[in-house]
């Protein structure tokens, strides 16, 4: 669901003498502004944020993107797989661990006493216990299906940019997305080549088409699919080599969850080699992409993390 805004006008004013007002509200701390409450309606509720939050814990990789991004502290967070863009707060000592992405410590997170809980998806069977430790804002970015994944990454930039008081910034951070879909776009569209998206997972392979995690590639990013698998599971849809032989792609992204998950190297295009992979157009033209597995599966919905990847899609192009 797209979140709607709504700004709520306070009684509080706080005023500061000799000091300058910003349109963003960037050169002067938020004790100095007469906050406004935010209301945000997700796809569990609706969350209203009150005051200005300055003890923030975020549960996802794609929000600490979101509040780096916009140079927005916070106090805690998962550490169990950070991606390489993001490792300067592994051990950062300012900001908590609060264990996995997947399933984070309640006790952590209540220790931490945050003011604000930025959550996703993969945390809604907790929502309600997180709600008693403090508002929970949860990003409705779909792990199965991205259809609209663009436009929901933008939404949730300005609704951040309210409650931070960097609007501006998220609209600057915005426009920048924007012109770097229109550029991959320019090459991707007017190209013939077809694409598979496939994950590795400890031998098995999987397939992403236009309806599944991945498919905002195809709808947004105007990547042409090889072939339209209808699976929206989170890992895809089991794939052989017959079938990608059958397929025929001119390129194959490759997603290695395993190096992701077991911290190993990404596995090469030898370890996956066959007689069908080999009559591929993808695998003559070497076309064989290993994409950052990284943005691609830790996060995915973040402004570093489209940026990585329209970089992986377009490295398809270059042959």
């Amino acid at each position: 669901m797209k979140s709607k805004i709504w700004i709520i006008s306070l009684t509080f004013l706080a005023i500061l003498s000799g000091c300058k007002d910003s349109t963003d509200g960037e050169n002067v701390t938020a004790q100095t502004h007469a906050y406004q409450s935010v209301s945000i309606t997700h796809d569990l509720g609706n969350t209203v944020i009150s005051k200005y939050p300055q003890r923030v814990a975020v549960l996802d990789m794609n929000d600490v993107d979101f509040l780096d991004s916009l140079g927005v502290p916070f106090i805690a967070m998962p550490k169990d797989f950070i991606p390489h863009y993001l490792k300067t707060y592994q051990n950062n000592e300012t900001v908590s661990d609060i264990g996995a992405i997947v399933q984070p410590n309640i006790e952590k997170i209540y220790k931490a006493k945050p003011d604000l809980i930025l959550s996703s998806p993969l945390h809604d069977s907790i929502y309600e216990k997180l709600k008693e430790i403090s508002p929970v804002l949860r990003y409705d970015i779909n792990y199965k299906n991205s259809e609209n994944q663009i436009e929901i990454i933008k939404q949730h930039f300005l609704d951040l940019g309210r409650i931070f008081l960097k609007e501006n910034q998220a609209k600057e951070l915005i426009k920048k997305l924007d012109n770097e879909i229109k550029e991959v776009k320019k090459v991707t569209q007017n190209s013939p080549k077809t694409a598979l998206i496939i994950l590795h997972n400890n031998g098995s392979f999987s397939n992403f088409g236009i309806n599944s995690r991945y498919g905002f590639v195809f709808q947004d990013l105007g990547v042409k699919p090889a072939v339209n698998l209808q699976q929206n599971s989170l890992h895809g849809y089991p794939i052989s080599s017959e079938l990608i032989n059958q397929a025929n792609p001119d390129i194959i992204y490759i997603i290695d969850r395993t190096a992701v998950m077991e911290k190993k190297s990404v596995i090469s295009k030898n370890s996956i080699k066959n007689s069908l992979l080999e009559n591929t157009k993808a695998w003559k033209s070497e076309n064989i992409i290993f994409v950052d597995a990284e943005a691609w599966y830790t996060a995915a919905a973040s402004p570093s993390a489209i940026k990585i990847i329209i970089h992986d899609v377009l490295k398809g192009y270059q042959q």
